[in-house]
């Protein structure tokens, strides 16, 4: 399969009771979904009795937030998020709370419905809950790229260390001061120029070896092909930091599969508004971070939330 001959279509534009979802404006693959003001702040006032702690220790509550946002919309709402999700033609999109709160707790219980329309989060080991929020700051001593502001954290899919599956992806900004640069950067698959040689190269399907640092609280290793086939359409399982080649010759492929994509046209910068989030297919878009410049009061807090599709 040749990722460039993909035929490419305007995105079409859904509109439903309260909300209204078109083409993003920063990329011909993304949508954006709009919720109408009232619908957002009636949704905000039903779950305001719903603490993280209710979230957190009672699954149901999740799926019953999830609820409470169908309800203000259309039955065809969630099934409209999962249809894009799952659209080898899009597999991503944006929404946000449009400023009408910034409690964290408004943002935890909005990314929390969100997710469960699109499935179940797995458990995120790092936090110890079924999501995970952080922070990128000044200094940090971590043992990976995730909080460390000053480096590019390169183009990678997530769930690559755990025996799970991770079909989609969340994340939101919660808060930020004083960043400049540290953009989302995002690759469809099928826009990548040199997807051909790497998905057809003798290292393609040979199941390496990926080792989470001690941060990720993940102690198991798991063997894991770069490309294999979801819904009859190749996809990818890569992050440069946690994959252990046993070869020069491994070494040199992952090096220069990392380093085409990092250079690849079809390359993108989103930048997300606070209280935004961008829900992706972790199988077929990759992404990544730019470097911040430097500030010794930089911060950011972002929110992730990962898993799986429920049939």
């Amino acid at each position: 399969m040749c990722a460039m001959e993909i035929k490419k279509e305007s995105l079409p534009t859904f509109t439903g009771e309260g909300y209204r979802i078109q083409a993003h404006s920063d990329h011909e693959h993304l949508y954006n979904i709009e919720l109408e003001e009232h619908v957002i702040d009636r949704f905000l006032e039903e779950v305001q009795d719903i603490t993280d702690e209710k979230l957190e220790y009672i699954p149901y509550q999740r799926l019953m937030v999830a609820h409470t946002l169908l309800e203000l919309l259309d039955e065809n709402f969630g099934k409209t998020i999962r249809h894009i999700l799952n659209d080898r033609a899009s597999g991503g999109f944006t929404i946000g709370l449009r400023n009408r709160t910034t409690d964290a707790q408004d943002y935890v219980k909005f990314s929390t419905a969100l997710s469960h329309l699109a499935g179940i989060p797995n458990f995120d080991a790092m936090s110890k809950k079924y999501y995970a929020r952080f922070s990128v700051k000044h200094t940090d001593d971590s043992d990976s790229y995730l909080r460390q502001a000053y480096r590019r954290f390169t183009l990678h899919t997530d769930g690559t260390y755990v025996d799970e599956p991770t079909d989609w992806l969340l994340m939101m900004k919660m808060e930020e001061e004083n960043a400049v640069g540290g953009s989302s950067r995002l690759l469809h698959l099928d826009e990548w120029e040199d997807f051909d040689y790497y998905y057809n190269h003798p290292l393609a399907s040979y199941p390496f070896t990926y080792k989470a640092p001690a941060s990720k609280n993940v102690s198991e290793d798991v063997q894991r092909k770069t490309f294999y086939e979801w819904n009859n359409k190749p996809c990818i399982c890569f992050i440069d930091q946690f994959v252990y080649p046993e070869t020069i010759k491994q070494a040199q492929y992952l090096k220069e599969l990392s380093h085409s994509m990092e250079e690849s046209s079809g390359l993108i910068e989103l930048e997300l508004p606070i209280g935004d989030l961008v829900m992706l297919n972790n199988r077929f878009w990759l992404h990544g971070r730019d470097g911040f410049e430097k500030n010794p009061d930089l911060h950011r807090e972002l929110l992730r939330q990962r898993g799986r599709f429920v049939q």
